[in-house]
């Protein structure tokens, strides 16, 4: 569950980790802004991104294995729009899609991996993020660790029953799934998960909890909150005038 990995790893204490919520949101999407903008022929400046990104994960003192394993997540999507301009003859779009895709999907797994959730959320709230919107993803973030147990619970059960077969390394191995199988799970945990939710919400009303209620306490930013969110700013306009000058 990569999520799990990402909530201990937010846990640590570095130089990144203990600068403020909204200085790292500020940060990260300056740097997105700058990627969408880079021409993609900006080889040069992708190359100091990831240079970039491999300072923080240090400082940050992470494991870059671990957050680069997270990239594969969005291979499938960006590979396909990667294919599809080489197909059409433009190669070099295609590998600048590839590209910024893997960047800006860094910088997300390094924003969630130096910040604990209920301060990211609060820093949401705090930068003027309507409070339904914050509720949907506090909510959505804390059922994904209730739905991911009942769904393992569900395999494990259907594959105990199903038994087990000979493979053809003459070890034991369970018995696939299978697509029909699979599919009834999933409409089955679906069910549950609704009727389930429900029962969470209802016990969060009965102990008190009301809507745009969070549990960490609104922060103020410090002087090195704001030089780190200004140089993440002037680093992302330093990236684009570059490219835009032929620099």
């Amino acid at each position: 569950m990569h999520y799990v990995v990402l909530e201990r790893l937010s846990q640590r204490d570095s130089v990144l980790h203990r600068r403020d919520a909204r200085a790292k949101i500020v940060a990260t999407l300056s740097l997105l802004v700058a990627l969408a903008f880079l021409p993609n022929s900006a080889w040069l400046q992708f190359g100091s991104m990831a240079l970039l990104l491999m300072a923080a994960t240090s400082m940050a003192d992470l494991p870059v294995r671990i957050l680069a394993l997270r990239i594969l997540v969005v291979l499938p999507f960006s590979g396909l729009a990667a294919l599809a301009s080489w197909l059409a003859g433009d190669p070099a779009r295609g590998v600048a899609i590839l590209v910024k895709s893997c960047l800006s999907v860094y910088l997300v797994i390094l924003l969630v991996a130096t910040t604990r959730m209920p301060e990211l959320l609060q820093a949401l709230k705090q930068l003027g993020v309507p409070d339904a919107m914050v509720l949907g993803l506090q909510f959505v973030y804390r059922y994904l660790f209730v739905i991911s147990e009942q769904a393992q619970h569900m395999v494990f059960a259907a594959r105990s029953r199903m038994g087990w077969q000979e493979g053809p390394s003459v070890r034991l191995k369970p018995h696939s799934l299978g697509l029909r199988t699979a599919a009834g799970l999933v409409a089955v945990l679906f069910l549950r998960s609704y009727e389930r939710s429900d029962r969470v919400f209802q016990a969060m009303l009965a102990r008190g909890f009301r809507p745009g209620q969070l549990v960490a306490k609104p922060s103020k930013l410090a002087a090195p909150d704001i030089l780190f969110s200004g140089s993440a700013v002037s680093f992302a306009a330093l990236l684009v005038a570059a490219a835009k000058f032929g620099v």
